[in-house]
């Protein structure tokens, strides 16, 4: 048994759109991906102060269940310590990569304990439409990612910036090859994330949206955060 999962996803070139129902089994999150490893290691060295294990490596790969993806509009966490952060994914399926749109949803609690931990407790979900990374590739670091947050009902802008900030797919690819081979069929890669605007916090609804400057389209997705009592 692969313990994998299907999607019904959107396959969407500049010709055409179609729709495949897609078995992803294996799901990794790249974290550290930042491109500015200066800022990176400041960054690391406030988290260590807060109780964040430091990481052995960057970028790191984290390894979560391929079940914790998810493209329904809304997930269920245990207390009200988790948040979401848009990522560009990366999908390998029929022979060829796709780009599309996720997030990390992540227990920032849990994290203090463990990063592996607190990626794994949490949904993730990604948004159904996919573009041929070969479509974009010449003009990669114009895509920009943002979201924005609901909390009793306002919504704010939560983060905004170019994929150029995070590591290029080709050294990422690179990366992820020496440590876990070749990115087989079915295997999704979260590709890393921005700093939060006004710093990290719990919201009641997550909308996130990759575009297109060049091509004049975006992919977008958004999920309520239902929050279940945590009782020990």
């Amino acid at each position: 048994m692969d313990n994998g999962i299907d999607f019904n996803l959107v396959f969407v070139d500049q010709t055409s759109e179609q729709q495949r129902q897609v078995r992803i089994t294996k799901a990794v999150v790249g974290g550290w991906t930042a491109r500015d490893q200066d800022g990176l290691r400041h960054h690391i060295e406030e988290l260590v102060k807060i109780g964040v294990p430091r990481p052995e490596k960057t970028p790191l790969f984290y390894r979560v269940s391929a079940r914790r993806l998810t493209t329904d509009n809304a997930i269920e966490v245990l207390g009200d310590d988790s948040s979401g952060e848009v990522e560009w994914v990366m999908l390998r399926y029929g022979g060829r990569l796709w780009v599309g749109a996720g997030s990390d949803h992540t227990d920032r609690k849990i994290e203090t304990q463990g990063i592996s931990i607190a990626k794994q407790i949490c949904d993730k979900p990604i948004a159904r439409r996919f573009w041929p990374y070969d479509e974009i590739a010449g003009h990669w670091e114009q895509i920009e990612l943002s979201s924005e947050i609901i909390i009793n009902g306002t919504r704010q802008l939560y983060q905004k910036g170019l994929v150029a900030s995070l590591l290029a797919p080709e050294t990422l690819l690179s990366l992820y090859r020496q440590d876990e081979g070749e990115m087989a069929d079915g295997t999704l890669l979260f590709g890393g994330t921005m700093p939060a605007i006004g710093g990290v916090r719990p919201a009641d609804r997550f909308i996130f949206t990759m575009r297109d400057p060049v091509l004049s389209r975006e992919i977008t997705h958004a999920y309520e955060i239902r929050v279940l009592p945590n009782r020990g």
